[in-house]
């Protein structure tokens, strides 16, 4: 049987959310055993951290990790990288240099300009780096992905794409953790572009296999000295003439986590929620609406192979998110026994300059009076 994966953590320490739901993640399919961390900004916090989850190795910071991590006989495979965004790059470029797989949450980083410095310097035959867009993972998206392929919708002509929230609706206090460094540009980049909106717009290109090649976006700041976004309204043009409408939003009062998609061909369309994530409605043109269920009647393989429970057990964000960690084991695996893993869907290096490259656009086109820009 294959070993599990030893893994490292960088960032996810003490009071932050989304280090906690990786390590669910991580820990679902039972591929990857946690052993080494640099989870905060100091040695000190690292360490309670460390300790408080059972982490038997320790690091100040993530360059000391990634030195001693390699020099190891039992270093880690891969390290997961979980910090604000303007550290992303440095955290991922010292593991790459020192031959250790990456794992890193969205976005690649603050700035375009950036992104193409590290990619430029990426190398595709060395240490992966994968990409946690985790909304891809769940079932009945992958089950859309498969209709929109076979042709159900037939030429895809809209796609309306959107996230939002209420949570930043107020100023956040200085020790909201998670509110203060997503709202400081220096550390996000974008505001609700960025953390919410680049998952819709992924989302968006993973059903549907299209890119957009222009767009308009007006990005409002609506609460009182905020830096960055909180409502983005964004309109898309695609190169086969398909037309998008996209919407991130941080202010929207009475919404949670309501990420949604619909998408519209000449044959056909269809809608999710990932609010309601084990269902997808379909309707074929000039017939009644049809719901499909995860695990149901009707559903594609590319959904079943990512199903854990019998249908009517809700499955979710958890389960999503843990799909993408089980198929970066593959592909790392893959890598490690040097064979090539074939048709695997989390989210690449490719994935995350496409993100950036909207983040960009959003921003130009934003700056002209919502100007259609080129996106890339």
């Amino acid at each position: 049987m294959t070993r599990k994966l030893r893994l490292g953590m960088v960032g996810g320490g003490e009071g932050a959310f989304i280090g906690a739901v990786h390590r669910i993640a991580m820990r679902i399919d039972d591929r990857f055993e946690l052993v080494a961390g640099a989870l905060s900004s100091t040695p000190e916090k690292s360490q309670r951290s460390a300790d408080a989850l059972g982490i038997a190795r320790s690091y100040g910071s993530f360059a000391d990790m990634a030195t001693a991590e390699a020099a190891r006989e039992d270093g880690i495979d891969a390290v997961a990288i979980v910090t604000p965004n303007h550290m992303h790059i440095p955290a991922a470029q010292a593991f790459l240099d020192a031959g250790i797989h990456v794992i890193c949450d969205k976005p690649l980083t603050t700035d375009l300009a950036a992104a193409k410095d590290f990619a430029t310097a990426f190398d595709p035959n060395g240490p992966l780096f994968l990409l946690t867009h985790n909304y891809t993972g769940t079932p009945m998206v992958r089950q859309a992905r498969a209709m929109v392929a076979a042709g159900d919708l037939g030429a895809i002509r809209l796609v309306q794409a959107e996230y939002v929230q209420d949570w930043l609706t107020e100023a956040q206090p200085d020790d909201n953790k998670q509110a203060s460094w997503r709202t400081d540009p220096a550390k996000a980049g974008g505001g609700a572009i960025g953390d919410i909106g680049s998952h819709a717009y992924n989302l968006a290109s993973f059903v549907t296999g299209l890119t957009p090649s222009q767009l308009s976006a007006d990005l409002s700041s609506f609460v009182d000295g905020r830096l960055v976004d909180d409502n983005a309204n964004i309109m898309l043009r695609y190169a086969s003439g398909a037309k998008g409408m996209l919407w991130a939003s941080q202010v929207a009062v009475g919404h949670e986590n309501s990420l949604r998609l619909r998408v519209y061909g000449d044959k056909g369309g269809l809608e999710w929620a990932q609010e309601d994530p084990n269902k997808l409605w379909f309707t074929a043109f000039g017939q009644p609406k049809q719901l499909l269920t995860r695990g149901g009647s009707g559903v594609h393989d590319a959904a079943n192979a990512v199903t854990r429970t019998p249908a009517g057990h809700p499955e979710g964000y958890l389960e999503a998110f843990a799909t993408i960690y089980n198929e970066a084991a593959d592909v790392i695996w893959d890598r490690i026994n040097g064979t090539n893993i074939a048709n695997s869907h989390v989210p690449t290096l490719a994935d995350a300059m496409d993100g950036m490259a909207f983040l960009d656009a959003c921003q130009r086109s934003s700056s002209k009076n919502a100007a259609w820009v080129d996106i890339g």
